[in-house]
């Protein structure tokens, strides 16, 4: 038996917030379902990719972000 909650029960504690997944290839973004179609979404790390990325959490109006990371990749994007 699972002691994890599913997604079902998991509220939404901040809809204007992302959480990012960091990595040295590409990074991973997902936004609250309600924001758009596809609410997870990769990104490369090259410069024109950050800025894809970052124009896409503007224009939901994501307003904060949480980025996790598994060693010096968050460097780039921060």
């Amino acid at each position: 038996m699972s002691t994890h909650p599913s997604a079902a029960e998991l509220a939404i504690v901040h809809p204007d917030a992302a959480g990012i997944d960091i990595g040295a290839q590409f990074h991973v973004v997902a936004v609250s379902p309600e924001r758009d179609d596809q609410p997870v979404r990769s990104f490369r790390s090259f410069t024109q990719d950050l800025h894809a990325l970052a124009a896409w959490l503007k224009a939901l109006g994501i307003t904060s972000v949480a980025m996790e990371s598994t060693g010096v990749h968050w460097i780039p994007p921060h």
